[in-house]
């Protein structure tokens, strides 16, 4: 089960500006949805979300674009072997 209790104040607004970023670069059909996966990879999967948010278009895109298809929503595990290039 995920615990969204475990993030902080200021994941949640870099979260938010990596979404935002998200939304520029590529399609996002559902914000919120995007946001949670991120959410929930970082919990499982600790990502320095600050690095990821300044990364370039390519790596960017590469880790957002992983998460959304490689969390397992019931988890927030990443399967199939994901490993964010950002992650810790």
């Amino acid at each position: 089960m995920i615990n969204w209790k475990q993030l902080t104040k200021a994941d949640n607004a870099t979260i938010n500006k990596i979404v935002s970023r998200s939304q520029k670069l590529m399609r996002v059909p559902d914000r919120m949805s995007l946001d949670m996966d991120i959410s929930a990879a970082h919990l499982s999967c600790p990502i320095k979300l600050d690095e990821l948010l300044k990364a370039d278009d390519f790596n960017f895109c590469h880790d957002v674009a992983g998460i959304a298809r490689h969390i397992d929503r019931t988890t927030g595990e990443l399967k199939d072997c994901f490993v964010p290039r950002f992650a810790v």
